[in-house]
This record gives structure tokens, sequence and C-alpha cells, in this order.
């Protein structure tokens, strides 16, 4: 059962820190269309709602893609004044009961309320109200339920990698 968890647990790390990895050089991409999109502002004097939105659907992706991975490598925001300073055993039981009691179903509620969202989009290939914005607004919806799923999977393995710290802390002490 123990090596079952923790293969589980290893490759959903091992997913969340390609998909991290790879959403990482989007934000290469970010700097780049914000680097031009204030050249051409003040040194051309034009701008581009096309270009504005492609700035937030980056950002959107990297938020959203890049939580999960956020996650694994507990760069997450935390209250940490009283989680630092616990014990790898105490760590892991506020781990397990925040994983258990809010993030996944938080991840789950997100979920399902994004779903019918991203349907509605690809639906009616949701594209910008404004005159000269993206076409595929669709796109970047759909990123919510992804991100969200990728984010439960991570939270899984969180739980799983606490249970497991938990269950070895008990062990080395019979």
């Amino acid at each position: 059962m123990k090596n079952a968890l923790i293969t589980i647990s290893t490759i959903i790390d091992r997913l969340n820190e390609r998909v991290g990895r790879g959403v990482a050089w989007l934000t290469t991409v970010l700097v780049l269309v914000i680097v031009y999109d204030v050249a051409a502002r003040y040194l051309f004097n034009t701008s581009s709602a096309g270009i504005v939105e492609l700035e937030w659907h980056l950002f959107s992706f990297i938020f959203l893609l890049g939580a999960a991975y956020a996650l694994k490598h507990d760069r997450h925001v935390r209250v940490d004044v009283f989680y630092q300073n616990f014990s790898p055993k105490k760590q892991a039981w506020v781990n397990l009961i925040g994983t258990l009691l809010f993030l996944i179903p938080f991840c789950v509620v997100a979920m399902v309320a994004a779903w019918k969202f991203t349907i509605n989009a690809w639906t009616i290939q949701e594209g910008s109200p404004d005159p000269g914005g993206l076409p595929a607004r669709y796109v970047v919806k759909a990123a919510i339920p992804l991100g969200f799923l990728l984010l439960l999977l991570q939270a899984i393995s969180l739980f799983i990698r606490s249970l497991l710290t938990l269950t070895e802390t008990a062990r080395s002490y019979d």
C-alpha cells in the first residue's frame, strides 16, 4: 500500500513539475510582450487591445497552471508565523488537515463551477468583445478547470506525503 501511494504521489509530482517548468517559460514571453507594449505606447504612441489581452491571457495561464507547481515546491501563500517552527510531524498534521478540509473541497467546487463556464465559452467559441481583441478567449477559460485539476492532484500528493510522514513518525516511536 505504501509503495502504491508513493508511486501515485511521484507521478503527480512529475506531472506538475513538467507543467510548471513549461509554464515558467510563459513568464519570459509575458515580459517580452509587455516590453513591446510599453515601447509601442511610449515610442510610437500606439496600442492594441489584442496585445493588452495577450498580456492578461499569458498571466492567467501562468497563474492557473503554475499554482500546482507552487504548491509542490511550498511556494504558495501561507501564514508561516507558527508553521515554520513546527516539527515535521506537526507540519504534516497541518498539511493533512488543511488539504482535506480546505484545499481539496475548494478545488472540487472551483472545477465544478468553472466547468459550465468553460463549456459555454467553447460552445459559442467566445472571443473578445473588444475590437482588435483576441479571438479565442475560450482557450483561457479552459485553463480554469485544468489549473484547478492540477492543483487538486497536487493536493492529493501533499495529502499522501503528509499521511506517510505521520505514519512513519508513528512507527518510529513504537
